[in-house]
């Protein structure tokens, strides 16, 4: 069985929820209140007490700064992985972005994680032979064991020096022990995080209504 048949079964195929995320979107809107305390608590456990400045931060016991959790890879797209239209197999994109996943998951939690669930993919853009498809894994939530990656997919074009986005894929990883807890240090970082608990929500509740 081929990688992309077997993601099948992990994908989340639900066109209203990728509407709902869509129009909620945190490039679009602001955060919700709940969210706004989450981020807000956040800050206020990463203060340096002695100094009380909000340009000194301490990380909290067993966690890690979002910045430090992070891998990148370069592909470069060769005419083997081309489809019936020239371009770049789908199913090749996928691929190269869940082992960067999963090494970042595997780096991170400290033990061979496996894959819960595969986030609805989308295709943005087609990617055209000869590009460079730069790679950037983070992990942008955690829970107990579960850890949430986002991997975004830019291609550019060397010629050109163009950049596109082509995907943004979402996995949820479960590791054999409790990892530590992800902690953001920017806004932008925050933004990531709230985004990564939304995909991980869903995840859950998806579970939890297929009675898993």
């Amino acid at each position: 069985m081929s990688l992309t048949n077997a993601f099948y079964p992990l994908m989340i195929v639900n066109k209203s929820r990728r509407v709902a995320f869509s129009t909620a979107s945190l490039l679009k809107m602001a955060p919700e209140a709940e969210e706004r305390k989450i981020v807000h608590d956040m800050f206020l456990n990463t203060l340096d007490t002695n100094t009380v400045s909000f340009r000194s931060r301490v990380l909290p016991h067993n966690s890690v700064w979002m910045e430090d959790a992070k891998l990148k890879g370069l592909e470069i797209c060769h005419p083997q992985q081309r489809n019936i239209f020239n371009r770049i197999f789908g199913g090749f994109l996928m691929r190269k972005a869940y082992e960067l996943g999963w090494a970042t998951a595997c780096s991170y939690g400290g033990s061979r994680p496996y894959v819960v669930a595969v986030d609805d993919i989308m295709f943005q853009r087609p990617v055209e032979l000869g590009s460079l498809l730069f790679l950037s894994s983070q992990v942008c939530y955690t829970e107990n064991n579960y850890i949430q990656i986002r991997v975004h997919s830019e291609v550019s074009d060397p010629i050109t020096r163009e950049h596109h986005t082509t995907n943004i894929f979402h996995f949820t990883f479960m590791a054999e022990e409790e990892v530590p807890r992800i902690v953001p240090k920017t806004y932008g970082e925050s933004m990531l995080y709230l985004d990564g608990k939304r995909h991980f929500d869903a995840v859950v509740q998806t579970k939890n209504g297929q009675n898993v």
